[in-house]
């Protein structure tokens, strides 16, 4: 018996890999994030599969899952959105999994960033713009931020920010932003990307808020705020030039 922790990526059925498919369609109990993850991916499950809604359960309760189906020697498909390695809630599994000695496998999803910036038709690293790619949130009910690692702090690297699961705030976000990024640095806000009903939302840190108020949104939205999003005069790669030698090739 195992435990596959399953990315399921930003919400298309078919954005996931083709080994979390293959171990959704092997698992005879199936437990999944239903607030994020769609109903259409369950369809991977195999004719009978003990499936479960793990939204409205406490982390004991789907412990006493895992440990049915380990009693039952029944593997386990553990669905979260994007990709489990960030804000998934995979860690306190793990740790209770280690003191049961249940063993697990872990699978990479497409994270929420990768689907907004596919929807956006951006690449979020540009040569001399921003080379370097911030996932980050705002402090939240399920869990505060560390000493240092601030918006004003990240924003001040220049880099591309993926700020993730502050919707909510986004006045705040736009408030700590500004004096560091200026009122005119572009934004883009995906609302629930690669699903039927993705929104896209473009202006700067100037405009965004009352953008946003226009056109309402909640929980599944992530703020993408750089540079990148509005420079077409960056400086092309050296990558494929003529005179560049290379090792590899991308």
């Amino acid at each position: 018996m195992t435990v596959h922790f399953i990315g399921a990526g930003p919400g298309a059925a078919d954005l996931i890999t083709v080994r979390g498919r293959e171990l959704i369609s092997r698992s005879p109990v199936c437990l999944y994030a239903g607030s994020l993850v769609p109903e259409a991916m369950l369809a991977w499950c195999p004719a009978g599969a003990r499936i479960i809604d793990t939204a409205p359960m406490t982390l004991d309760q789907i412990e006493a899952e895992f440990i049915d189906a380990d009693k039952k020697n029944l593997d386990v498909a553990r669905l979260h959105s994007g990709d489990v390695s960030v804000w998934s809630a995979m860690g306190e599994q793990l740790r209770r999994l280690k003191r049961l000695n249940i063993p697990y496998t872990i699978t990479p999803g497409v994270p929420a960033f990768a689907g907004s910036a596919a929807v956006l038709q951006q690449e979020l690293t540009l040569p001399e713009v921003a080379q370097s790619l911030v996932l980050t949130r705002m402090p939240g009910r399920a869990s505060s931020m560390p000493k240092g690692e601030t918006l004003e702090a990240f924003a001040k690297t220049g880099a591309t920010l993926a700020v993730h699961l502050s919707i909510h705030a986004l006045s705040q976000v736009v408030e700590q932003l500004i004096p560091h990024m200026g009122m005119h640095c572009p934004v883009a806000i995906v609302y629930r990307a690669t699903w039927p009903d993705e929104k896209i939302i473009r202006g700067t840190l100037g405009t965004v808020e009352a953008l946003v108020a226009e056109s309402p949104m909640e929980r599944t939205a992530l703020i993408i705020v750089g540079k990148v999003l509005a420079d077409e005069d960056f400086r092309e790669s050296a990558l494929y030039d003529t005179d560049y030698k290379r090792r590899y090739r991308l």
